[in-house]
């Protein structure tokens, strides 16, 4: 048993409503709290009890500072730090807090989102392979946004190959950008999340924001620019290997994909599945990959996930088994 003091401007902060923090805390580690005025009184094992007074005295001291924490921000890097006693608060706030200039601020869900944010501030090409839901896209934007406000980067460039999910779309009245408007609808959504619809739309006008399908790709050299290639499941080898070469000077570029769900026509390989194969030990780029545990949308989606996995079992494309495997570990 241990008693761990706190200030009353952290202690009226972890608690949460109806004490949900407290309560998070107790069946995360294992431990009971008991709160007299401005200490706590935690009883369970030592090695328990002894983690979570680091992470106690690292929040107090971060809400003493004035540092505005989520609940669900909070309980994320509880959990986190759970399952990796090298990390403490201080990794996440302020560390880990991107686009603090946006509409809202955003944080790693999970370990693998946490190595998914440095290994783009430490590389210059990222590749993220993994289920729907995950952050692949979300935290890519919000990076992008992060650097351009910052001003690491002069412009944004978001794009994803034109392929229909199992529908066809030609019959659509209006012209080539009405048609393809749909299939980019997903980049803008991340964007309004996370910016003001004026503020987009200023930087859409001035160019500083593109939003275009890969073919719009073709004999560019993107220098200065956050890129981001999204769907890239979708991609053929020759797209994948156009879409590398045309990043230049001073420019970062994240990929994202699901090999689960690749929608070219049959016998056309994936430039995802391929680029991983032929780009796996070049120095300066990193692969990230995600899982069902990382799933950040409704509690059903995980579980969603997990049952196609299970079902699939063995079912899966015979170039995609490899792939298909690594995003489980």
């Amino acid at each position: 048993m241990k008693k761990v003091l706190l200030s009353d401007r952290s202690l009226q902060l972890l608690f949460g409503p109806l004490d949900e923090n407290i309560r998070f805390l107790e069946n995360l580690f294992g431990v009971a709290i008991q709160v007299r005025d401005s200490s706590l009184t935690i009883d369970g094992e030592e090695a328990n009890i002894n983690a979570l007074e680091k992470i106690l005295i690292d929040f107090s001291a971060l809400a003493d500072k004035g540092h505005s924490i989520t609940n669900g921000d909070l309980q994320s890097a509880f959990k986190q730090i759970a399952e990796d006693a090298a990390l403490s608060l201080h990794d996440f706030f302020p560390k880990m807090q991107l686009l603090t200039g946006g509409k809202r601020q955003v944080t790693p869900k999970s370990l693998n989102q946490r190595r998914y944010i440095e290994a783009i501030r430490k590389n210059d090409i990222v590749f993220a392979i993994g289920p729907g839901g995950t952050g692949k896209t979300f935290l890519a934007v919000a990076m992008a946004l992060t650097y351009l406000l910052e001003k690491g980067v002069s412009r944004i460039v978001l794009t994803r190959p034109a392929v229909e999910a199992g529908e066809r779309l030609g019959f659509l009245p209006g012209d080539i950008e009405e048609k393809i408007n749909p299939y980019l609808r997903p980049l803008y959504d991340s964007l309004h999340i996370l910016l003001d619809v004026d503020k987009i739309q200023r930087f859409i006008e001035n160019g500083i924001i593109e939003i275009a399908p890969l073919a719009f790709m073709r004999g560019r050299t993107l220098n200065d620019a956050f890129i981001i290639l999204d769907e890239a499941q979708n991609t053929t080898s020759e797209q994948m290997k156009m879409f590398l070469t045309r990043i230049g000077m001073h420019s970062k570029a994240v990929i994202t994909g699901d090999i689960t769900q690749i929608d070219l026509p049959a016998g056309r390989s994936s430039g995802l599945v391929e680029a991983r194969t032929i780009l796996g030990s070049v120095p300066g780029l990193a692969f990230c990959h995600f899982n069902e545990g990382d799933v950040v949308r409704h509690h059903l989606v995980r579980l969603i996930i997990k049952a196609y996995q299970e079902h699939a079992g063995n079912e899966l494309r015979p170039d995609d088994n490899v792939d298909a495997k690594e995003t489980k570990s």
